[in-house]
């Protein structure tokens, strides 16, 4: 993980705790009624299976979503907005925590 990503991880976490120990108010995250899937998928050049599989849509709601049959609703447009500021931390993140949830659970004692 770069400094710079890890930076605005550790910002972020910061944030949250001083939200959740009341010392500061939660900001407000403006989500757009529209997303460009298209774009954001090319400015990634992955191909519509690659994007699917490596962010956890399937390639039927990438399609739909392209072709402005749907369009992503609620958290998948936040989500979208995150791959498309951060794809490598985004990639990276859902590697991660793939891996953590394939790994067997230890017992303590």
């Amino acid at each position: 993980m770069s400094k710079k990503a890890f930076d605005k991880i550790s910002e972020g976490l910061s944030e949250a705790l001083s939200v959740a120990r009341g010392q500061s108010e939660p900001a407000r995250l403006h989500i757009p009624p529209e997303i460009d899937v298209r774009s954001i998928r090319h400015k990634t050049e992955l191909s519509q299976d690659e994007f699917a599989s490596t962010f956890g849509f399937s390639v039927h709601q990438i399609r739909q979503w392209e072709q402005g049959r749907n369009r992503p609703l609620d958290g998948s447009r936040a989500y979208l907005m995150l791959i498309d500021l951060y794809p490598d931390v985004i990639k990276q993140w859902r590697q991660e925590a793939l891996q953590a949830h394939d790994e067997p659970q230890r017992k303590c004692g």
